[in-house]
């Protein structure tokens, strides 16, 4: 029981670190809530490292997602008939920062669908550890969105990511106990 406690007390050190790195990259692009591919970002950042491997696992650099994500919103200002400059929307050059919201946590719906999906895969898994993974597993779940568009933009399968990272994710739970 005492371990059950604490391994619960440690993903929520997880979601919390991961909540606040998302909102750090969707402020850094001018938004005041993060959306999945922030997520995204932040899991990336992730020390325990896997979800880097599961990129790694399909042969994708994950150092490419942060562009991909970029030019999905640059495609998609051009199909609204607003051009950019080459470079508007890269790591804030253009982009206003916003502050970080203050009093509850706000995400946007693709993060609440992303969150969703992390608590549904911890429920079905109990026991198991909360890894940078997961988030991708979550986030390849969904039909829609800015990161879905940057995977494939990256020549990513959603599908084959969502693999990757279970891999991963099996790796380290196999190895833990």
């Amino acid at each position: 029981m005492f371990e059950t406690i604490k391994r619960r007390f440690g993903d929520m050190s997880i979601i919390k670190t991961l909540c606040l790195a998302a909102e750090k990259h969707a402020n850094a692009d001018g938004q005041q809530e993060p959306g999945a591919e922030h997520f995204v970002l932040a899991a990336l950042e992730s020390p325990d490292g896997t979800a880097r491997k599961a990129f790694e696992h399909i042969g994708a650099d994950p150092s490419g997602f942060r562009a991909a994500i970029d030019q999905q919103r640059a495609d998609t200002l051009k199909a609204d008939g607003i051009e950019l400059q080459p470079g508007a929307m890269g790591a804030g050059e253009a982009v206003v920062a916003v502050p970080p919201g203050t009093g509850l946590y706000k995400a946007q719906a693709s993060a609440q669908t992303m969150v969703q999906q992390l608590a549904s895969q911890q429920k079905a898994n109990a026991g198991a550890p909360l890894l940078s993974a997961h988030v991708l597993v979550a986030v390849a779940a969904a039909q829609h969105g800015v990161a879905l568009r940057a995977f494939r933009a990256m020549g990513i399968d959603p599908k084959a990511l969502a693999e990757a990272a279970t891999i991963e994710i099996c790796a380290v739970t196999v190895y833990e106990v």
